[in-house]
């Protein structure tokens, strides 16, 4: 399953862009992340809620370029995989877009999924990511490291 997910945040790139390298301020804006702990520059350990089960995970940062995309997969627990892309509008608002492939498994995320639920949590979260860099004076912080894709 894909979920495919923009919104024009009324911030420049550079902010938009480095409140998302801020991982722990996720629960923040994110339904259902409970905690996110930034393991090194490219792991972290996911905590997240699930009606009402809760799951722990590590995921690695697969790619990352300033001011263009974020992209991550699952190191073990529900398996996803996803990227994050900034797109300059003007000086003042930047698309981010995101785009997340889950395969769920387990009861609780097959039920979620056939519930539509990920897809309103994808959608209301970057609803809430707007709101949330909007709502502040600046970022809450930056990462503006470079991960190039791994060789296959």
């Amino acid at each position: 399953m894909t979920v495919t997910e923009a919104v024009d945040v009324a911030v420049p790139i550079s902010v938009a862009y480095n409140q998302w390298t801020q991982f722990e301020s996720f629960p923040e804006f994110m339904e259902g992340v409970d905690k996110i702990e930034q393991l090194d520059d490219t792991h972290t350990r996911w905590t997240i809620s699930i009606g009402g089960i809760t799951r722990e995970f590590d995921a690695t940062i697969t790619e990352q370029h300033p001011e263009e995309r974020v992209a991550w997969k699952s190191d073990d627990g529900p398996e996803h995989a996803g990227v994050i892309t900034f797109h300059r509008l003007d000086d003042a608002t930047t698309r981010v877009t995101a785009q997340i492939d889950i395969d769920p498994t387990g009861f609780v995320e097959n039920v979620a999924d056939k519930l539509g639920l990920v897809d309103r949590s994808v959608k209301g979260d970057m609803k809430r990511f707007r709101e949330y860099i909007e709502s502040r004076s600046s970022e809450t912080g930056e990462w503006r490291g470079d991960v190039d894709r791994p060789n296959p």
